[in-house]
């Protein structure tokens, strides 16, 4: 039933923001607009750099492009769900309108980094899936039910570990007050988790690619489900994947508890 209850809520919220965005469409068209030129460009870079060899770090072109189109879904979840709200978050703070949340009779990290959906960002979800398809179909995938559910399950699990990472740095805003490096700090790891680990492998940066794939494992967002899909199904990496995602919504959540108790409202 609280399952239901919050389903229902997110979607009362989410019609609301719908509404208020088509009250301004020039601008809801022109956001649009933005993100698909912006994936244009990045399937031109990558098509330029396609030309000049057949593989990188092991990685075909239509893998990759699979990857890639995995990494702009889930990018796009994140941005359309929860980037908007926690950006927002420094500033409930600095104003004391997070009181006003916190005295609301549901749970706060709901409502903190759920309230709002950006639409506009929407069709970057359905542009990354499309980008997927063209990717499988150029690659004569024959389908697996094995491979499909276990992308589906990795998938989720990607999208689960990158909202931890930027609940955590959202928590910080408590303390800092402002927020705008910490987000410059999310737009790190989010450019990391567009690459494959792979790169990482055999180079003076393989101790990254270590402490980004098992201590901060944001190489695991899009690496693992796009590995699951088109190339090798590896059990042992899945199974990680899993527990990783579990201990991060779990360790973040109750650190940004940490820092709502350590907040101190307008009235005090």
């Amino acid at each position: 039933m609280m399952f239901v209850k919050y389903f229902r809520l997110m979607g009362s919220l989410a019609r609301y923001t719908l509404a208020r965005e088509m009250a301004f469409r020039g601008n809801f068209l022109v956001k649009i607009s933005v993100e698909v030129i912006w994936l244009g460009i990045m399937l031109a870079f990558y098509e330029t750099i396609y030309g000049r060899t057949s593989s990188i770090a092991g990685w075909s072109k239509f893998d990759f492009l699979f990857f890639f189109g995995c990494f702009f879904a889930i990018n796009g979840l994140i941005e359309m769900l929860f980037l908007e709200n926690c950006n927002d978050f420094a500033e409930l703070v600095r104003t004391g309108d997070l009181d006003f949340l916190l005295l609301r009779p549901i749970d706060e990290q709901f409502l903190i980094t759920c309230r709002k959906v950006d639409w506009a960002t929407a069709p970057n979800v359905l542009m990354g899936f499309a980008v997927m398809a063209i990717a499988l179909s150029k690659l004569h995938w024959q389908f697996d039910p094995v491979r499909a559910i276990t992308f589906l399950i990795t998938f989720g699990c990607g999208t689960a570990i990158a909202y931890s990472f930027m609940l955590v740095l959202t928590a910080f805003s408590v303390w800092m007050v402002r927020n705008q490096s910490l987000m410059e700090m999310w737009w790190l790891f989010s450019s990391l988790a567009r690459y494959p680990k792979e790169i990482f492998r055999n180079s003076i940066a393989a101790p990254l690619g270590f402490l980004f794939t098992f201590i901060l494992p944001i190489l695991l967002v899009a690496n693992v489900p796009a590995n699951a899909m088109v190339r090798a199904l590896d059990p042992a990496m899945v199974g990680f994947t899993m527990l990783a995602t579990a201990g991060l919504l779990f360790a973040s959540r109750k650190f940004f508890q940490h820092a709502l108790r350590s907040y101190r409202s307008a009235s005090s």
